[in-house]
């Protein structure tokens, strides 16, 4: 009887400890890779969700996308302009080092630097004070109801190791700049990074000192980024791959179709958009006025693109065509804003004639070819419409590592933009970003230089309104403005579609984070 009670009680008490005694290795795949390591030197979610898996934010998105606390174990208003965060002790970073204010104040600082590509995430923060060891003040332009969805993408780096490796100063893809945390992630997150290198892949390991209890039963994470859909999908037939996110739309069918594989999808918040040109002069037009600054050429644009065929014959009848910037979920939709211009090559021609452009003008049409669902086969499409109402598009697409540091740059055109709302999840983060012209924190993402009186006084006034009705309609006002004015023009929101093989379970979500902290792989 001993022999089987030894045995009972050793199950029990690996039920007990959760999953270290089924510890596994998760291999996956995206056509995208990691842009860098350095949380703040990009503002692309893809990186921004892989780097989550080494680095905690103050507080973050819990399974179902609620806001918990993380690095903060609570926090309070003690001034109209200043939060107090109480911090998590016995918390440590990868390397040994503890964590403290003293992290958190050094992030916000680096963070808050004119040379921080994600300076814009935390656009209304003007500094960090260390009160002690574990309590910290944030300041912000005035009441600031969403500094807290704001933080969750704020990812907190260690003060001590960015000393002695001389990266107080952010890295910033679109200029160039790198430092030691470009190739090197220290944090206090569930996985280490164990290697990393650039279109090869990344490996994580496990952080066994994690302050969190896993929900994972995850030894270790191998990243592959193929750009191939086909070679994608048969790595994962193949047994080579455990998931692929995204799954082409193309091969759901025959995934889902295969013994021991499973698709699963869910509606993104990510909406597809073009990014416009109000710069004085067009690349493709040297030493002429730039026609897309007429109102009635932007709207021509908009009405010569068939988006029905693009949702039928690109996107497989996956995505959901829309006329405002943000998705249904997100404050500040408005179903009222949510209707695109109709398809009509006749009423383009003659917007195009009113402008006085009767024989149409040149553009040139930049797309990644590596980033969003279908991104190049889009473009492609687009710039074919517009040809036949006389926009003589010149289209180059270009993989995602030389793309957005170029946009950043302002070199286009036109250009695709997929925007998810995010850290916020909140359509502020359309106006602050996209909306505003690039001056005190704001317009980050405003590669077109779209300017509008009306939005800019419509976005500082949301920033401090606490009222969450009256936060809302300024929002609604200010996208209405945008769709009138043809500040973009969206395309559709995309949809999500994952596949794994049997014995994988991952959640998914509609900011298509891939959170495998929460994966169990059998």
């Amino acid at each position: 009887m001993k022999p089987r009670l030894a045995l009972c009680l050793s199950v029990a008490i690996g039920a007990l400890t959760g999953f270290a005694a089924e510890a596994k290795t998760l291999r996956w795949s995206s056509p995208t890779d990691l842009t860098t390591l350095d949380p703040y030197a990009h503002t692309e979610s893809f990186t921004t969700s892989m780097l989550h898996h080494v680095f905690d934010p103050l507080v973050r998105r819990g399974r179902n996308l609620e806001l918990e606390p993380a690095l903060a174990v609570s926090w309070k208003t003690v001034k109209p302009d200043t939060w107090r965060f109480e911090l998590r002790r016995n918390v440590k970073f990868h390397n040994g080092n503890p964590f403290t204010a003293d992290d958190v104040v050094a992030s916000i600082n680096r963070l808050l630097d004119p040379g921080a590509r994600a300076r814009g995430n935390i656009s209304t923060v003007t500094g960090a004070q260390k009160v002690d060891d574990y309590t910290v003040d944030i300041t912000t332009k005035g009441p600031y109801p969403l500094l807290l969805n704001d933080l969750a993408g704020v990812y907190i780096m260690d003060k001590e190791w960015m000393e002695a490796n001389d990266a107080l100063k952010p890295g910033n893809i679109a200029t160039g700049v790198t430092t030691a945390a470009s190739t090197t992630a220290v944090g206090t997150g569930p996985f280490k990074v164990e290697s990393y290198k650039p279109d090869a892949g990344t490996v994580f390991v496990a952080n066994p000192d994690w302050w969190d209890k896993p929900q994972h039963n995850l030894d270790r994470i191998e990243f592959k980024p193929i750009k191939s859909d086909a070679t994608r999908v048969a790595a994962l037939l193949s047994g080579e791959l455990d998931l692929i996110a995204p799954a082409p739309l193309q091969d759901l069918q025959r995934i889902s179709g295969s013994s021991g594989f499973k698709v699963i999808e869910e509606p993104s918040l990510r909406l597809i958009m073009l990014s416009l040109s109000f710069r004085p002069e067009l690349k493709a037009m040297p030493g002429q006025k730039n026609p897309e600054l007429d109102l009635k050429v932007r709207q021509a644009m908009w009405h010569a693109i068939d988006f029905e065929a693009i949702k039928k014959r690109v996107m497989r009848d996956k995505s959901r065509n829309t006329g405002t910037l943000v998705a249904p979920p997100v404050p500040g939709y408005s179903k009222d804003n949510d209707t695109p211009f109709g398809y009509d090559t006749d009423k383009a021609k003659k917007l195009l004639a009113e402008a006085g452009y009767p024989n149409g003008f040149k553009t040139k049409l930049n797309c990644p070819n590596d980033r969003y669902i279908n991104d190049e086969q889009i473009c492609v499409a687009i710039a074919s419409m517009w040809t036949k109402v006389g926009i003589q598009t010149e289209l180059q697409t270009e993989s995602r590592a030389t793309y957005f540091p170029r946009q950043d740059r302002h070199e286009f055109d036109v250009s695709m933009v997929g925007w998810a709302t995010l850290p916020p999840m909140d359509g502020f983060s359309v106006l602050s970003s996209l909306l505003t012209e690039q001056k005190e924190g704001y317009g980050g993402s405003n590669s077109g230089e779209y300017s509008n009186p009306q939005i800019e006084e419509l976005t500082r006034k949301a920033a401090v309104e606490l009222d969450e009705e009256k936060r809302r309609a300024m929002l609604v006002e200010a996208l209405k403005v945008a769709r009138d004015t043809v500040a973009y023009i969206p395309i559709h929101q995309q949809p999500v579609a994952w596949a794994v093989r049997d014995g994988v379970e991952v959640p998914q979500f509609p900011d298509e984070y891939v959170r495998l902290w929460f994966a169990t792989v059998k």
